[in-house]
């Protein structure tokens, strides 16, 4: 069966379990149908939107979906009592509430953001789906709750059967087996003497798609988290070797580097942490490479203990602190790009009273509020768009050619389960999955069982047409509001290491924390290796940008130190100082920075000046950091 799927071009695993998800919806719709509740369709939407194939994700999204419900739900029952007083707060208020949730949901990470950004849209299909009888409104909030709730519970119990546990010991494996090569890597003398050659590359990839593919198994448990975060802290601090030291390390270093790499292929992270004492010894205290390995043999130690173990963050003994990326202008931008949205179409709504734009709106606020996470949500609306079409027409041969045939709404529900059926054959063949989750919930959404039948062919056309314009105005918010693209948001990413870097300069006590401004800009590097992952020339520039503010972060440490230093020269003194302060303008200014670090360097000379020239051509290297013209000083 396997192979003849795969022969078929379907993906096995991903076919069988959208089968197993699409039997859960199927029984969450004849359930919700028999409790009696008014939108049981909505039950089978929920199933599909809270399946995953892990039991921890599973259980973990279904708690969060049910909370963002219940608070979405709240809101969007006091939108609708404020309608009464007027309807421009009802547009108003939703706009403001998927704008909010919106820009904090890109402000998360994992199950809460969609908890969050669910929380906005769920307000939307409860304020619109029934403004033409606002008294019902309560009623309407607890049908939603309830069919959820059902909804729910339903994946929750037959998702368990069948949903595997996150396997730890793969995990495990999968890690050590980067930190081997990572180690052998460096023990060998393979890195390049300055920026990053095709081999650090491929490695900082690795450690990309693997921080990447680490949420998943942080999902379901306190301690799942714990020992996720204590899996990051380890490969940050792996990573530091990459950026830090000689190219060459010295033999003793390099060969406790080489024994701590056999031990990680047999297992063995605690004989590893200690093959690494000989190389921390022939290492001066005060290098940088000295703290970094320092660093890596205390996440060893905390790895090799119990699975249970994690470690604690701020702990700079306990290896590198995991300080996740957050990308606060962009989720700005998103909160006003998809409040915008909603209130411009929300006005044309109000002014016009077209019924079908309330599909509109509905299918707006989770187009510009969900797919906002996303790298490239422009691209995605095609998808989305060409999803929503086959959900229509779907919903549409149901209601206007099968439906007539029912004499029952129980025969109504049991003829929809056969197209809810074909949902895993185009979740699991290669060329339609990406369109299959959109036609599976735009078919229910637009189907309501219920006899007699009402209503005209050409309104159920309209309603299906305000449905898939909605991708379609989405495109156009993200083409043109505050664009999202990969380059952007790399601009971005670039732009908000440089801010750190400034906020060094200005902040002296930042060199008694050197792990910590490193370990951000690490974290900010490997979300900058998985938006650039598609586009050689723009990793290159990432990887040339990250090692660029690596040396210019040791410089303005070293600049520091040597203010602290009461025995340096004031001519000196002056250089170092206007380095520092020309740093602090470093995102305005940056020609300017590099002109003060070049005549620091030509002033000081030696291994110090060697830093500060480096520094200096870095900086003249850097690409803008708006992702347009460079800004030089007049």
């Amino acid at each position: 069966m396997h192979d003849l799927l795969t022969r078929l071009g379907f993906d096995a695993p991903r076919t069988l379990f959208s089968a197993r998800t699409a039997v859960a919806v199927c029984i969450a719709f004849l359930l919700a149908w028999g409790l009696g509740l008014e939108h049981p369709q909505w039950a089978g939407m929920t199933v599909w939107a809270a399946a995953q194939p892990l039991r921890g994700q599973l259980l973990e999204k279904s708690l969060f979906r049910l909370l963002g419900t219940i608070s979405g739900t709240a809101v969007g029952i006091l939108l609708v009592l404020g309608m009464q007083v007027h309807p421009a707060i009802l547009v108003a208020g939703l706009a403001a509430w998927v704008g909010a949730c919106t820009a904090i949901g890109n402000l998360q990470r994992g199950f809460v953001a969609y908890a969050t950004v669910l929380a906005g849209y769920t307000a939307a299909m409860v304020a619109l789906l029934d403004t033409g009888h606002p008294d019902q409104v309560l009623a309407l909030g607890a049908d939603r709750l309830a069919t959820v709730l059902t909804g729910v519970l339903t994946a929750s119990l037959v998702g368990l059967l069948w949903t595997p546990a996150a396997n730890g010991a793969d995990l495990r494996a999968t890690i050590a087996e980067l930190l081997a090569d990572l180690l052998e890597h460096v023990a060998q003398g393979r890195r390049a003497a300055h920026g990053a050659s095709e081999a650090d590359a491929a490695l900082l990839a690795r450690i990309a798609a693997l921080d990447d593919a680490l949420e998943p198994h942080g999902a379901g448990h306190p301690r799942a988290r714990a020992r996720i975060r204590a899996a990051r802290s380890l490969l940050l601090s792996a990573m530091s070797l990459l950026f830090t030291g000689p190219a060459v390390p010295r033999p003793a270093t390099a060969a406790a580097l080489a024994k701590a790499a056999e031990a990680l292929r047999h297992g063995d992270a605690g004989r590893a942490a200690k093959a690494l004492t000989p190389g921390l010894q022939a290492l001066p205290p005060e290098a940088e490479a000295h703290a970094n390995l320092t660093a890596l043999q205390a996440a060893l130690t905390g790895w090799a203990r119990a699975p249970d173990a994690a470690t604690p963050d701020g702990d700079a003994a306990a290896g590198y602190p995991v300080i996740p990326h957050r990308d606060r202008p962009g989720a700005t931008q998103a909160g006003l790009r998809a409040g915008g949205t909603l209130l411009v179409f929300g006005l044309l709504w109000m002014l016009t009273g077209w019924a079908a734009l309330g599909y509109m709106l509905l299918g707006l606020s989770v187009m510009t509020s969900l797919f906002s996470t996303f790298e490239n949500p422009a691209g995605m609306m095609r998808f989305v768009f060409l999803g929503q079409c086959l959900g229509v027409a779907g919903a549409l041969v149901i209601r206007w050619l099968v439906w007539p045939l029912a004499g029952t709404e129980l025969q109504q529900v049991l003829m929809v389960l056969p197209f809810i059926l074909l949902g895993p054959l185009l979740v699991g063949h290669r060329r339609t999955v990406a369109v299959a989750f959109d036609y599976n919930m735009v078919m229910l959404l637009l189907l309501h069982p219920g006899l007699p039948l009402t209503g005209s062919f050409g309104a159920s056309l309209a309603s299906g047409a305000a449905v898939v314009a909605a991708p379609l105005a989405a495109f156009g918010a993200y083409s043109w509001i505050f664009p999202a693209s990969a380059r952007r948001r790399s601009a971005a990413l670039i732009r908000a290491m440089l801010e750190d870097i400034a906020a060094i300069a200005a902040a002296p006590g930042a060199v008694a924390r050197p792990l910590h401004w490193r370990a951000r800009m690490y974290h900010r590097l490997l979300r900058l290796l998985r938006l650039t992952q598609h586009s050689a020339s723009l990793r290159a520039e990432a990887l040339a940008s990250a090692e660029a503010l690596m040396e210019l972060g040791r410089a303005v440490t070293r600049c520091h130190r040597m203010m602290a230093d009461e025995g340096l020269d004031p001519g000196t003194r002056r250089a170092v100082s206007l380095a520092l302060a020309r740093s602090r303008a470093l995102v305005q200014r940056r020609e300017r920075v590099a002109g003060a670090y070049d005549r620091l360097a030509r002033r000081l000379g030696g291994e110090t000046g060697a830093l500060m020239a480096r520094t200096a051509r870095a900086l003249q290297a850097l690409p803008p950091p708006d992702g347009g013209p460079d800004r030089r000083a007049a």
